[in-house]
């Protein structure tokens, strides 16, 4: 095995069958076949319906990422896996496809961590990773801060979601809106044509009492319900919603929560390096507040294209190219899916 490990990565946590192959910190393909039109129309994931979508499409994902890859399956050093957190039919798709193909191929298995690797990912977009780096983590099931020394092995949690995630949230503000699921894209794009300062909605755990006890911690349900009162009252008095300005004062809000506390880490932490990851941080008020705050702090910011912040195979594959470079060892052949695996634990 060369220093430039090949290595497959297969991600099933939610409704992305995603499978990336990586030589080293550079990609070679990122493969995805998406359920997210079959749960469109229950406003939210099935998880029933996205275990289905991964075993029919697993085999052909698999299929076409070494086709566009141009390599041969055999060729690969070692097969990583999302083993959690997720859903737990969905992550046993993928845990055992992984496992089979590592046995078939008598390769090195790595069952890792999926916020892990959503920090490892923008190694194949900006290189290295800063030693220490902050990273914030927002996606529909995780708003989350923490402290990376060493992405294949410490990664410490400062702060997390105590309610709804941010991508969570809005989710559930799209579908009050009447806008498709899944929501950010598309608040996204109705708050570009509104007045971010239309509604001064609340900022969930950023009160002086809240900070002493939740310094770093999240909470958007409270935006969510303030949201969806506003809109009620507005209806019940039979006046039109301002989609736009409710969806940019909504965004407002949590992209300054957000950003607020991902600064404050980097400085009482003393880390000149902020990466962000997760499927928000495809949102383009998201990006904007954060390159605006960090440069005020001199802070570094590092945000992977939107393409590689959704769940992909890509992020696996990144993380598990790094494990075999630093030589961590192999996971045992009997590793579990676990839906609720901790961040502190990067390898199962």
């Amino acid at each position: 095995m060369t220093d430039q490990p090949l290595v497959l990565g297969i991600e099933t946590s939610c409704d992305e069958t995603g499978v990336g192959i990586v030589r080293g910190e550079t990609l070679l393909v990122d493969a995805v076949a998406s359920s997210v039109d079959e749960h469109a129309r229950f406003g939210g994931v099935v998880p029933e319906v996205a275990s289905r979508a991964h075993l029919e499409a697993m085999v052909p994902t698999i299929e076409r990422a070494s086709r566009e890859a141009g390599i041969r399956l055999e060729d690969v050093d070692a097969v990583a896996v999302t083993s959690g957190p997720g859903l737990a039919g969905a992550l046993l798709v993928g845990v055992a496809s992984a496992k089979a193909l590592a046995v078939a191929l008598g390769k090195p298995l790595y069952g890792v961590n999926h916020l892990a690797a959503h920090v490892a990912v923008d190694i194949v977009e900006h290189g290295p990773l800063p030693e220490p780096t902050m990273a914030m983590l927002v996606s529909g099931g995780h708003s989350s801060l923490l402290l990376v020394p060493d992405v294949t092995h410490d990664i410490r949690s400062l702060g997390s979601t105590i309610d709804d995630a941010a991508g969570e949230a809005f989710d559930k503000v799209a579908r009050v809106l009447g806008l498709p699921f899944p929501g950010g894209p598309y608040v996204d794009r109705a708050a570009r044509e509104g007045d971010a300062a239309y509604i001064d909605f609340p900022r969930g755990l950023t009160s002086r009492r809240d900070m002493e006890r939740h310094r770093f911690d999240f909470s958007f349900s409270g935006l969510k319900t303030a949201v969806a009162r506003w809109v009620e009252a507005r209806e019940r008095d039979g006046q039109p919603v301002p989609v736009a300005d409710v969806a940019a004062s909504f965004q407002e809000a949590v992209t300054d929560v957000l950003t607020r506390k991902a600064v404050l880490a980097c400085r009482e932490n003393g880390v000149e390096d902020l990466l962000i990851g997760g499927g928000v941080a495809a949102n383009s008020r998201l990006r904007a507040m954060a390159q605006e705050r960090c440069d005020a702090a001199g802070i570094r910011l590092r945000v992977p294209r939107p393409g590689l912040c959704t769940d992909n195979g890509a992020m696996v594959a990144s993380l598990g190219a790094q494990m075999v470079a630093r030589g961590r060892t192999p996971s045992p052949l009997d590793l579990p899916a676990d839906s609720s695996m901790p961040v502190s634990l990067v390898q199962a």
